[in-house]
């Protein structure tokens, strides 16, 4: 069974950077990857990264500040993010699924994934 696990977290000032990385323990090639978030409310699709062509889809939301890419080579998973708002303080978490159907790009709920990581938080102070 794939594990996962996030790194990079902490605590950053409004309109600051921060990356995190999620590190696989088997290969990810033939996976759709994605990054959730989740505050108070529902887990919160940020966006995915297709297994093979290494297209990533955003939700249209966060689309411009954060950035996916992966490095399959490493087994490793990255979402950086920039201009950080206070809204953005949340656990963040990735997850991987086997290449199929749905497509990568529909994967936007929970369900949608087979294996998760513990989460790593991020606090944007104002």
């Amino acid at each position: 069974q794939m594990q996962l696990a996030e790194s990079g977290g902490g605590s950053v000032e409004a309109g600051g950077s921060l990356r995190l990385s999620c590190a696989a323990s088997e290969d990810t090639e033939a996976h759709c990857m994605g990054w959730f978030r989740q505050a108070s409310g529902p887990r919160e699709g940020i966006g995915s990264i297709d297994p093979y062509a290494t297209i990533p889809y955003y939700a249209d939301s966060l689309k411009g500040r954060f950035t996916i890419s992966r490095d399959n080579a490493k087994k490793t998973l990255y979402l950086q993010m920039t201009d950080l708002k206070p809204e953005d303080s949340a656990s963040y978490y990735c997850a991987a699924a086997p290449s199929g159907k749905p497509l990568c790009q529909d994967r936007w709920q929970r369900i949608d994934y087979n294996y998760w990581g513990q989460g790593t938080q991020v606090t944007v102070s104002s």
